[in-house]
């Protein structure tokens, strides 16, 4: 097992980098492409082409990966000496700041207007990590078997609503349901990530952590999450087939077959379905059972995506902000074109925007601009003791 001088594991770091560097491309479409969120949905197969699916659907694998490593970095964390009273404390405030940091610091910079709150997967990551300080007390076979229980069976709940009262419709959007609220007729909070799923999700990610043990065998845990990422995508395929549970979304055939295989993939990701996290969750799987011997110059450059990764998420938008206004106002447009109702709740007017192409430039230029400040921070890092740097 490769580990690094401050006890990292080089193999999670290396697949958290990659999820990263993926999640810029789909903001970076967001921000850069012609058709955005509000414009065109890139996964409608009447209007979608096969590269704009592909650009989409790719960037899927990012969120569940992410919360999976971050169940996996918790169960680390408190085999490092850590009485269960420390990692309750360090959980609880942790999740209590990344919530409160989706509020005060990522939603003023998704929209400088304020008018749309979007609660999204650093408020649900939050949410979970508030939920296993608690959670975390419990047996690790007991927990295990409520993480299974959750991710196979969170789909019997699809079908209940709750509209009123206010209160109890919040909670249950939280628990299980995308939601949008109008609040007053001026602010829009959007409930984008329920937690419940992806609570299941940090629990296997937290069990997993029992792999990474210095007296685990690396041969048998590659052999173990290899095959439980197969194991995976068997179960993906067989219950996506059976087109009767797993999904709010029952695939069809399509006029071609690829786009009848574009629709089979096109599985729920608000809130994330267990088919979504199977077809996610799998080949992730796969991919970290061999990582572990990557070594080499590339390897040690993604890795340092994935040693910050909060602070490339916070860079990585205010960047994009930058890049798609100077792209804006060197097209010839002046503030006055401005209607902050369209393009990522409230930027550039509806409609503008570049080719396809141009995005991926863009997403180049961004991650490699990110890679500078991204490694000053990590070394920084490491060389520090200062409590507040556990958080960011």
């Amino acid at each position: 097992m490769a580990i690094d001088n401050k006890y990292r594991i080089q193999s999670i770091d290396l697949l958290r980098g990659i999820v990263m560097i993926i999640m810029a491309l789909d903001h970076t479409r967001d921000f850069i492409h012609y058709g955005n969120s509000i414009d065109q949905d890139p996964l409608d197969l009447a209007t979608t082409t096969p590269i704009l699916f592909m650009t989409r659907w790719i960037t899927h694998f990012c969120a569940p990966v992410f919360v999976f490593l971050s169940g996996t970095s918790i169960f680390l964390y408190s085999s490092k000496g850590k009485t269960k009273k420390q990692v309750a404390i360090f959980l609880f405030t942790r999740g209590l700041f990344l919530m409160l940091a989706q509020i005060i610091i990522m939603a003023p910079i998704w929209d400088a207007t304020y008018r749309v709150l979007n609660l999204q997967v650093i408020w649900a990551i939050g949410l979970c990590m508030v939920l296993l300080s608690a959670l975390q007390y419990l047996p690790y076979r007991l927990l295990f078997t409520i993480g299974l229980l959750i991710v196979f069976g969170h789909n019997l709940l699809d079908n209940i609503v709750i509209d009123t009262p206010l209160w109890k419709s919040f909670i249950w959007s939280s628990v299980h349901s995308e939601h949008q609220y109008l609040i007053k007729e001026y602010v829009l909070v959007i409930m984008q990530y329920p937690f419940l799923p992806l609570l299941g999700l940090m629990i296997l990610g937290h069990a997993a952590g029992r792999l990474y043990l210095p007296e685990i065998n690396s041969k048998f845990r590659r052999r173990v999450l290899r095959n439980s990422g197969i194991a995976s995508i068997v179960l993906f395929i067989v219950i996506r087939w059976i087109n009767v549970y797993g999904d709010l979304h029952p695939w069809k055939t399509q006029t071609t077959v690829l786009f009848t295989i574009f629709d089979f993939v096109k599985t729920t990701k608000y809130p994330a379905s267990l088919l979504f996290i199977l077809m996610t969750m799998g080949p992730a799987l796969v991919l970290l059972s061999c990582l572990e011997n990557v070594s080499g110059s590339i390897g040690k450059l993604i890795r340092v995506y994935g040693k910050v990764p909060f602070v490339y998420y916070i860079l990585h938008v205010f960047l994009l902000h930058i890049i798609a206004f100077s792209l804006f106002f060197a097209s010839g447009h002046s503030w006055n074109d401005l209607d902050f109702i369209h393009f990522r709740e409230g930027s550039l007017p509806y409609g503008s925007g570049h080719p396809l192409w141009a995005v991926y430039i863009v997403w180049i230029v961004v991650v490699l601009i990110l890679y500078f400040p991204c490694r000053w921070y990590g070394r920084y890092k490491s060389t520090h003791k200062f409590w507040w740097l556990s958080y960011i």
